[in-house]
């Protein structure tokens, strides 16, 4: 089936932030005195939003007050260094810009900060993506679908005929929470095995694949 519109999840999906985020994480355990975590560590931790990714990265057993203060810390630090390191993953870019020219509605639904979002999606995509979401107060974060369905009405597209596109076992679960079909990505912060385990049937290894998922 060839798809009316499609929602992207952004990080390790569209965006490869990894290098971002692990620096920023870093920066913040070492204000706090507590030991930095690996590339690959936070590549695992990543998913469910930026308090999971901390309370994560944080030694067990830390406190919810504990956790909460490093958060505040790291949100600060993070919203000014988003965008050191980033890129679009290979073949992003191209991919887009065929979409937009088939007349294919493109969306990102994210659970980094809204702003952020907003702000990355125009500085890497803001000629292809037509509309972007982040977390905000008063929408629940992914895997619930309620940031799905919000971005759904400006697009005016149909659950049945959009496709949700995301790296993670948070992405396959928020499409089959929004009754989507789904296309998980092989090169983003999640292996093939995991994706599978979190009930994914559909896959992309590079994004000229996912092109064609999308192309019907």
């Amino acid at each position: 089936m060839r798809y009316d519109a499609v929602i992207f999840d952004m990080d390790g999906t569209l965006l490869d932030t990894l290098i971002d985020l692990k620096n920023a994480v870093n920066h913040v355990l070492e204000q706090f005195g507590y030991p930095t975590r690996s590339t690959a560590e936070i590549r695992r931790f990543l998913g469910g939003g930026a308090r999971n990714l901390i309370m994560r990265s944080l030694p067990e057993g830390s406190t919810e007050e504990k956790i909460d203060e490093v958060l505040d810390v790291y949100r600060v630090y993070y919203a000014e260094h988003a965008n050191d390191l980033t890129a679009p993953y290979p073949g992003i870019v191209e991919m887009l810009e065929t979409l937009k020219q088939q007349g294919v509605k493109l969306a990102v639904a994210s659970n980094k900060p809204d702003e952020q979002v907003k702000s990355l999606t125009q500085e890497h995509f803001g000629r292809w993506i037509d509309h972007a979401m982040g977390d905000r107060e008063g929408m629940r974060c992914k895997p619930h679908p309620d940031m799905v369905y919000e971005i759904l009405k400006p697009l005016g597209a149909e659950v049945s005929r959009a496709l949700y596109v995301g790296d993670s076992e948070f992405d396959v679960q928020t499409a089959i929470n929004a009754g989507m079909d789904c296309a998980a990505v092989t090169w983003g912060f999640r292996d093939r095995d995991e994706l599978e385990a979190a009930g994914a049937v559909c896959f992309a290894d590079t994004a000229e694949e996912l092109l064609k998922i999308i192309e019907g």
